[in-house]
């Protein structure tokens, strides 16, 4: 059994490497001395290859691919891959049939601004259906194999022949989609792993004698044995493990969905899916996170911690919300976003189609700034939780280097930089995150930048001024009584203008016969 591969929705590690190696190569960078010894030392090892592949996530166009892969020096990528990239652009192309009915629209930023909560549920979110990826590589199979076909095996007008072969090495690009299992154990293995296992020779058509694949027969056994993804997002929707970390209240709130398929994916599968999350503070810190693609979509005016390590995480469609992440070892995307404010430290962090969002990231590489991108806001990362250094050495990620400053601009539509800014250091807090946990953690690792410690210690001596001033003042006990109502009037009248009101009581404990799943 075969089914279409979850690199269809993560970015695609061709060389892997380790936790431990990637802080060592962290290491190596920071002691660089200069950005011309950085850009040497890079040239001068293998460099992880990503090929950004945002199916699940955003409607891809070919600016959209950003590929770190040096060799001794030269930028390279495999020809065959790099042509099924390019031809698996057109699973979101626009249709302009549909969009003058409304079903879509090729703008992102021509969005409905109506609630979130008043929209399709994630169940019918095109980007979210596997089934629909499938469908596109069963209907353009004939043409994705013979785009792998060597010049000579193909007709004038660039078709097969009954007679065309598939190489070994065609094959192996075609894993880049498609992977599968054997009786459907759990063990995930590449196509052509499979297609090349004695057993199944007789069906994938290959020859021991001429090393390649039967056009017709491996064309045969691959339209036989395709299925849905059971490890996606679809799936993990539809039957994977609910869990009620949100609170099941009356109203709108009951629309939220939270599952996961950990209890039964492969490591390298696992994922957790958030969707509707609406008005709430959610908090975990959990095994069920651990190493888990988390999809995060349509969550609107809530708080959202995950305080574990992650693989990769996708946030879409949200509204007037902030995440608080653990460390993520990948990618953390932000697509179709408004007004929220993302807290993380990652690999690698890429926006599109976001409007009024604020980044406090701590990241070896530069932010990708993609299309539909309006007021975007950079920050440095500003908050510790007592595991968090234990779960950055987890994932591999370091202190230095650092370039949440630096943000690279990936298409033409924002070629001026006035899409984004950095924070200014006036404008600049440090993010408590309220919950006790064990660990040794207790500053924000990497410390801040100096602009910015600099404005905290200025915000300090005011408020010990301050503190000063009514010691000294000499107030009655009738006084104090009534200098500490307007204080705290003042203060209340401040948390409701600025919503944090809201966040203050969705912290309060639920009571003690509400149903919270473990997880």
């Amino acid at each position: 059994m075969s089914f279409v591969s979850d690199e269809f929705v993560k970015k695609l590690y061709f060389i892997v490497k380790t936790p431990e190696e990637r802080l060592e190569w962290s290491e190596i960078l920071s002691n660089c001395m200069s950005e011309d010894e950085v850009e040497k030392q890079r040239n001068q090892v293998w460099i992880y290859m990503y090929v950004y592949i945002y199916l699940l996530v955003i409607d891809v166009v070919l600016e959209h691919m950003f590929i770190i892969y040096f060799l001794f020096g030269q930028l390279s990528v495999d020809t065959l891959q790099f042509l099924l990239f390019l031809y698996i652009q057109q699973l979101n192309k626009v249709s302009l049939r549909t969009s003058l009915i409304g079903e879509e629209w090729p703008s992102p930023r021509n969005r409905s601004h109506s609630p979130d909560l008043t929209e399709k549920s994630s169940c019918h979110n095109k980007n979210w259906n596997d089934y629909s990826h499938q469908a596109f590589v069963y209907d353009h199979l004939s043409n994705l194999l013979e785009l792998l076909l060597d010049p000579e095996q193909l007709t004038a007008s660039f078709h097969s022949t009954h007679s065309s072969l598939v190489s070994r090495e065609a094959v192996m690009a075609l894993s880049f989609l498609i992977e599968g299992t054997v009786n459907r154990a759990r063990k995930i293995y590449p196509l052509y792993e499979l297609a090349l296992w004695q057993p199944l020779h007789a069906e994938s058509g290959f020859s021991k004698t001429s090393k390649t694949f039967s056009f017709c027969k491996l064309e045969a056994w691959l339209r036989a044995c395709l299925t849905g993804n059971p490890f996606g997002t679809s799936a993990c929707l539809k039957s994977g493990k609910k869990l009620a970390w949100a609170h099941q209240v009356e109203g709108t709130t009951k629309r939220a969905k939270i599952a996961c398929n950990t209890h039964v994916a492969p490591r390298m599968h696992r994922m957790v899916v958030m969707s509707q999350v609406y008005k709430q503070t959610l908090a975990k810190s959990s095994d069920t996170l651990v190493g888990a693609h988390v999809k995060i979509h349509r969550c609107n005016e809530s708080f959202i911690y995950l305080l574990s390590p992650l693989r990769s995480v996708t946030i879409e469609k949200c509204r007037n919300s902030t995440f608080v992440l653990g460390p993520v070892q990948t990618a953390l995307h932000l697509y179709s976003c408004d007004n929220v404010k993302v807290i993380a430290v990652c690999h690698r962090l890429s926006i599109s189609s976001t409007t009024g969002c604020i980044f406090h990231i701590l990241t070896p590489t530069r932010p990708l700034i993609l299309s539909g991108n309006q007021r975007v806001t950079f920050a440095p990362f500003h908050t510790h939780y007592p595991m968090l250094e234990d779960h950055m050495a987890r994932t591999g990620l370091a202190t230095v280097p650092n370039y949440w400053d630096n943000p690279m601009i990936m298409c033409r539509e924002n070629s001026s930089t006035s899409v984004f800014r950095l924070l200014p250091p006036c404008e600049f807090y440090v993010f408590i995150i309220p919950f006790e946990m064990e660990g040794d953690t207790t500053e924000i690792p990497g410390g801040l930048p100096s602009a910015y410690q600099k404005a905290l210690g200025q915000r300090e001596k005011k408020i010990q001024i301050w503190q000063k001033t009514v010691k000294e003042a000499c107030l009655t006990k009738d006084q104090r009584k009534q200098f500490q109502v307007l204080v705290e009037n003042k203060f209340y009248e401040w948390l409701i203008n600025t919503g944090h009101q809201q966040q203050l009581d969705s912290l309060v404990p639920p009571a003690a016969g509400s149903k919270q799943a473990a997880g």
